[in-house]
């Protein structure tokens, strides 16, 4: 098993072994002193995975209550978080009782939502089965929902008591959702790690998961001790995500995943940078080349007028502009505000 330690304000371990997604348990009671459990996942996740979870909670003498919503990101919206509530109300959920979520980035953003504001906070546990969720946003206590004028302007932080990462879960997922996860893996590599990138480069990087989820939790853990609550360095994990995200809500959050606006958003903007002269000559095609290399888009059929609109909504936006995430070069990043009125030159200059 490998242990990562964050040390928040409320600090946590993450912990990373094939097989330990039935041992959810024993990680309960050593945490907490709960009686009650509910299991938040969906769909497609709980068929194969949420009597593993739930069965070995009973044989231990907890009272397991389960929550199952349609999979999805259109999902991931208040009313959702309305039905958890209901769910957690009518099992008697208390303020010592705890909440597992199951599942991908969906899925852990609203349990972790309706964790920390059902009675004003109770305990987690992130139990993350997709590429994506592993690597990046079980991490860091960032909870939330997207309303229609875009993602995730309603949330909280509250970081969870433990993450069990099981990369055995990656077995079950499509291709799409692995491709979907390597999004975030390469945004590491660009804007915190040039040796890592490298490697992702000059190796398959599915063929040694474990030691790319390790190394990917290490770079946001150090981040997000440092800067808990995004007023600072923490914003750089969002390169690539501005613009990701204006692709996301343009698509009307369907046709295209998360990691892949993600992949479309770093190529953009490494694009601007080079145009803008921050950012050294040739990292967008570098980029270009490893994201295509992991069997993600590069470019959209949105315009960039339509882009820097949307970005408007984007919750990174602060007063009459938005803090970009901007590389010098591959694993050196900084953050620049952008007046809304340059935005769409910068991104087409």
């Amino acid at each position: 098993m490998k242990t990562v330690h964050v040390a928040t304000g409320k600090p946590y371990d993450i912990f990373i072994e094939r097989g330990m997604i039935g041992s959810c348990a024993d990680y309960v009671k050593k945490l907490t002193s709960a009686r009650r459990v509910t299991v938040i996942s969906d769909s497609n996740v709980a068929p194969l995975y949420l009597e593993k979870v739930t069965a070995p909670l009973k044989s231990a003498g907890f009272g397991v209550n389960a929550f199952v919503f349609e999979a999805g990101e259109k999902q991931k919206h208040l009313g959702t978080i309305s039905d958890i509530y209901r769910s957690l109300a009518d099992f008697g959920m208390t303020r010592k009782d705890i909440i597992i979520a199951l599942g991908g980035g969906v899925c852990g953003d609203m349990a972790g939502f309706a964790a920390a504001t059902y009675l004003r906070g109770i305990d987690f546990i992130q139990i993350p089965t997709s590429l994506l969720s592993q690597v990046d946003s079980s991490v860091g206590g960032k909870t939330g929902v997207d309303l229609p004028q875009g993602k995730n302007l309603v949330g909280a932080f509250h970081q969870p008591v433990a993450v069990l990462i099981d990369p055995d879960t990656l077995k079950t997922l499509p291709g799409e959702f692995l491709t979907d996860g390597m999004g975030e893996v390469i945004k590491y590599g660009c804007i915190k790690d040039a040796e890592f990138f490298s490697f992702l480069e000059n190796n398959d990087a599915l063929k040694s998961i474990d030691s790319v989820i390790e190394t990917c939790v290490k770079i946001k853990r150090d981040v997000v001790s440092r800067d808990e609550r995004e007023k600072g360095e923490r914003m750089l994990l969002n390169f690539g995500h501005t613009l990701g995200h204006s692709i996301e809500k343009l698509s009307g959050f369907s046709g295209i995943t998360h990691g892949m606006a993600v992949a479309v958003g770093m190529v953009m903007i490494a694009r601007a940078g080079e145009k803008n002269g921050v950012t050294e000559p040739g990292t967008a095609e570098r980029i270009i080349r490893l994201c295509e290399k992991y069997g993600l888009p590069t470019k959209t059929d949105f315009g960039f007028a339509e882009i820097a609109a949307a970005a408007r909504g984007d919750k990174k936006s602060a007063g009459n502009g938005i803090n970009l995430v901007l590389l010098e070069k591959i694993g050196e990043s900084f953050t620049e505000k952008i007046g809304f009125e340059k935005l769409e030159a910068f991104i087409t200059s």
